[in-house]
């Protein structure tokens, strides 16, 4: 019999079951995403997923469905178990009111208490734009709002698209609590609705055009021109502060400030949450351009609607590499 390889997971299987688990790595973390909110905890449930399965590889029973649903399963149960204790995660405005210019930053609030954002070549296993729409920012957070067991549901049900006894025989329940379940997190979803936003469409002539405005003012710091781009509630935030702003008006303001200007700054596109983002990068004192933090956009009806500032670029570098 063949096991595990390499410690990673790759490979399953006991006497007559063998099977590889690499295929399903990328839905998995992208469903672990979406339950806990953290890319970096969504790799680790992943791996702690292959880790369980290989252990109880002898208990498998192909009856009870397949290699697939089986590791959904122990997924689901590593999800369940992290959550347990956590704090939910948060975008800025779920934390508190917007803050007005000239406003200081308090104190960094705790990681944990963060959305993280996420590479979409780690959870989009289909690059499609209603994949997209699910891991945005403010998908995520709408759905930490739901109680653990509820975000599975909805997940399963309407993001995944399993049916109602699949997700039943996944959480060892009844058709009925599943579909208990699945009314009360729509509901719950809905009252905490997020911020509307288009999944990012390379292939878009206006949504290319928008971002290739932006990019160029940005870069000579045209404040007039990036204030155009922006949606009249437009806001915009900075983890790990809690300070964010809301209005085209007062975005304004804080890029006239004194020692707003990022003068030689450029914007270097990569993929997160299946939304435009951008590695902002500034001259060090040898001219050479660094990472200084990973934006990510929310475009909507022609113009720019959110924008999250991520600082602390050595922390993202790994997951984002230039």
């Amino acid at each position: 019999m063949k096991g595990i390889r390499d410690g990673r997971g790759e490979l399953i299987g006991r006497v007559g079951h063998v099977w590889e688990t690499e295929p399903y790595r990328v839905e998995l973390t992208g469903y672990c995403y979406r339950m806990l909110g953290s890319g970096f905890e969504a790799e680790d449930a992943v791996q702690e997923t292959f880790v369980r399965a290989w252990r109880a590889a002898d208990r498998y029973d192909a009856r009870r469905g397949s290699p697939r649903t089986w590791l959904y399963r122990i997924a689901t149960n590593v999800c369940l178990d992290m959550l347990r204790s956590a704090q939910r995660r948060a975008l800025a405005m779920d934390l508190g009111p917007a803050s007005k210019p000239g406003d200081g930053f308090d104190a960094p609030v705790p990681d944990e208490r963060w959305i993280h954002p996420v590479p979409d070549s780690r959870v989009l296993p289909e690059d499609t734009a209603v994949q997209r729409e699910t891991i945005r920012l403010a998908f995520v957070a709408a759905l930490q709002h739901l109680p653990p067991r509820q975000r599975a549901v909805l997940i399963l049900r309407d993001v995944l698209c399993w049916s109602a006894e699949e997700t039943a025989r996944l959480l060892e329940t009844t058709v009925a609590s599943v579909n208990s379940a699945l009314q009360r997190s729509r509901a719950t979803l809905r009252s905490h609705a997020p911020a509307p936003g288009e999944p990012w469409r390379p292939d878009d002539p206006a949504q290319r055009d928008l971002l290739d405005r932006y990019c160029a003012a940005f870069e000579r710091h045209d404040v007039e021109t990036l204030v155009s781009l922006l949606h009249e509630d437009a806001t915009t935030s900075m983890p790990p502060f809690a300070w964010w702003l809301r209005g085209r008006e007062h975005l304004r303001q804080v890029m006239l400030a004194p020692g707003a200007s990022c003068d030689g700054a450029r914007l270097v596109p990569v993929r997160a949450n299946g939304s435009p983002a951008f590695w902002q990068t500034r001259p060090g004192p040898d001219g050479t351009h660094r990472p200084f933090a990973l934006q990510v956009f929310t475009v909507a009806g022609g113009a720019v609607t959110d924008t999250v500032t991520f600082l602390d670029a050595d922390r993202w570098l790994p997951m984002f590499p230039l």
